[in-house]
């Protein structure tokens, strides 16, 4: 296949900006003349609105700005189209990143969308979950044949994350269901409920989860109302911070909320969704499980997602407060203190969210 070299980008079908191949595999974009007059910075710290070229630096994101490597898919989404492209006789390393961007097309999650459109055509359909998860089965262990693989591709779309996935329809609204993956108990799904119900006790803002049956954990898509699409950036995106590995603070991700929404709500937001993770041990913290939202001409953080007990990196937080891979009352604290947030609502909230998890973990 011919190697795409310029990408033409969309938000809800209205023209962005454009997007070129560079030297030694970067990418350069430019916002379009009429987004510059009616629109809004979509990465405010790297791509901020006004004219001229911008060039994306190699690293982390292979040449891309992350705004628009937020759009790519993760472990599974990955593992489906290689495998995929692979059957097709495709030479996976005969694709630059803009052809992974145009495998996006019109199927990635938030608002955008990049032409040409290369993607394979999205089902959002209500399939019989257990049939999925038996083929889910089966691409783990290589069993597959490409009619299953183009199945399981058709109903993901460019969703991130590593653990197995599908988009549905359900009840006229889009759903993300999950499965397990090859090293996760069977009833992973049960203990995602779980601490999704467990969150909203603590006052954390999720969308509507539910258990399809019995086992498989799903949750309501937050970027899309009717045919309206919001657009979505994830703190990795936002920070040029790598998810891979740790690299975030929530130091940084406070100040970065804070400069990024200009709202004292939003920041209590994110602490008590920090103070969370600490209390029930979500150590896969890392910079692409917090995001934000574009809505109403403002940024906003968005519903909570991925909360689960993990491991993390090392047995430590992904994201460390102070430093702290392993933080304790003492380091919360002193993050309020650092950011003059006001002692008394910390606590308030520490006492809170401890008092909820301690009751029922």
């Amino acid at each position: 296949m011919r190697n795409t070299e310029l990408i033409h980008i969309k938000l809800n079908n209205i023209n962005l900006g454009r997007l070129l191949l560079g030297k030694k595999g970067s990418t350069l974009f430019e916002y379009d003349n009429q987004w510059l007059t009616n629109g809004f910075s979509i990465s405010p710290f790297f791509l901020p609105l006004k004219p001229g070229v911008f060039e994306a630096k190699a690293e982390p994101f292979s040449g891309l700005f992350g705004v628009f490597a937020d759009s790519m898919p993760d472990g599974w989404g990955n593992l489906l189209l290689d495998r995929f492209l692979m059957g097709k006789k495709i030479q996976l390393s005969s694709l630059n990143i803009l052809d992974r961007l145009a495998f996006v097309g019109n199927n990635g999650m938030g608002a955008l969308s990049y032409e040409p459109d290369h993607s394979y055509f999205y089902k959002n359909s209500t399939p019989n979950l257990n049939v999925i998860a038996n083929q889910v089965s089966e691409i783990l262990s290589e069993q597959a044949d490409l009619p299953t693989i183009k199945s399981l591709l058709e109903q993901t779309g460019s969703s991130g994350g590593a653990r197995p996935k599908i988009l549905i329809k359900h009840e006229g609204s889009s759903w993300m269901v999950k499965f397990p993956s090859s090293t996760d108990p069977e009833d992973i799904g049960k203990k995602e409920f779980f601490y999704s119900k467990l969150a909203k006790q603590c006052g954390i803002e999720m969308p509507e989860t539910r258990l399809f049956e019995g086992r498989y954990f799903g949750t309501r898509l937050f970027d899309r109302k009717g045919n309206n699409r919001f657009h979505i950036h994830s703190a990795s995106g936002l920070l040029h911070a790598s998810h891979r590995y740790p690299s975030l603070d929530y130091l940084q991700l406070a100040q970065a909320t804070m400069a990024l929404t200009k709202n004292a709500k939003e920041l209590s937001k994110l602490l008590t969704l920090m103070v969370f993770n600490v209390a029930i041990e979500n150590k896969d913290d890392h910079a692409k499980n917090f995001s934000f939202i574009y809505k109403n001409q403002n940024w906003e953080l968005s519903p909570a997602y991925d909360l689960l007990k993990s491991d993390g990196f090392g047995g430590e937080h992904a994201t460390s407060v102070l430093g702290a891979g392993n933080p304790n009352r003492k380091d919360m604290m002193k993050l309020a203190d650092e950011i003059k947030y006001p002692s008394k609502e910390m606590t308030k909230i520490i006492d809170k969210v401890f008092d909820i998890c301690n009751n029922v973990v």
